[in-house]
């Protein structure tokens, strides 16, 4: 049965955004979100959906394809609420930014169906706001799409093709690989940047106070490097607590490279680290 109707629940940045691409790229059918009453009101304004409604059991009626677009902990209390009542044919899918908790979730909801009625996904894409607001139709322009299968999943058939299609026409490009590899990996890509962005942010201010130009000051490299330090607690709340090994891994690995560096600052050793920094470039120009 093809997508005709997609419920989205959870209508800010993310979730506003897929919404906008996929009106973007030709999707027909309607789209209805599940979000506080505000918000969805907003949603409706910015023509983000079609209609919505607070209640997640109302609002996934009649949908081929349900997105969870919440914080991580919500998604995983949501796959218990909504996944048992939804049609086999319906498609679960989410977006969170850890899905070895999503997955395991759907595993117990599901059972030896989950193969068949959910998809963990997280597009690495985003900025330092959050909300309706700043939703974006190109927001996924060459952005990883991380899809996480669970064990005998099939992607190149029916609605899950379908989907990963849709996925391609927003402009993203599909990548696979199993929840606990996604993350580690998106612990060291991701989260980890997030925390030392967050860390530097508010070692700056401590020193300096919260009304000093340093920006400006610092130029480029310090806009760079603090411009995601103003990335919502409310969503990175629920990271840090579902991907807490590996963040806590990726943190001590640098803080002892940081000691390091400290230790080092007129010594030979400083510059091998500057010389072992470099092959991260070179990796990327052979790329």
């Amino acid at each position: 049965m093809p997508i005709r109707q997609i419920t989205i629940v959870g209508t800010g940045l993310i979730g506003g955004s897929f919404a906008l691409a996929m009106r973007k790229r030709g999707f027909a059918g309607r789209i209805v979100g599940c979000d506080r009453e505000s918000a969805l009101k907003k949603a409706k304004m910015r023509g983000v959906i079609d209609n919505g409604s607070v209640e997640p059991a109302e609002a996934v009626h009649g949908s081929q394809l349900v997105v969870l677009a919440t914080p991580v902990l919500a998604i995983v209390d949501l796959i218990g609420r909504i996944g048992p009542g939804l049609p086999a044919s319906t498609l679960l899918t989410d977006v969170g930014s850890a899905k070895a908790l999503v997955a395991e979730r759907a595993l117990s909801v599901f059972g030896k169906n989950a193969g068949k009625r959910f998809l963990g996904g997280h597009p690495m894409a985003g900025k330092e706001h959050s909300g309706v607001d700043y939703a974006d139709a190109d927001l996924f322009q060459n952005a990883v799409w991380f899809l996480t299968p669970l064990p005998g999943q099939n992607l190149h058939e029916g609605i899950f093709a379908e989907f990963a299609g849709w996925i391609d026409q927003v402009g993203a490009r599909i990548a696979m690989l199993p929840p606990e590899d996604h993350d580690h990996l998106c612990a060291w890509i991701s989260h980890l940047p997030q925390m030392i962005s967050t860390a530097l942010a508010a070692a700056l201010v401590e020193e300096f106070g919260e009304e000093a130009p340093l920006l400006p000051a610092g130029g480029r490299a310090l806009q760079e490097m603090t411009r995601i330090s103003s990335s919502p607690y409310s969503m990175w709340r629920d990271i840090a607590i579902s991907n807490k090994q590996n963040i806590e891994d990726a943190l001590f690995k640098v803080e002892q490279r940081l000691a390091h560096i400290r230790e080092n600052l007129t010594t030979r050793q400083l510059a091998e680290e500057f010389e072992q920094a470099h092959g991260l470039k070179k990796s990327r120009v052979k790329k």
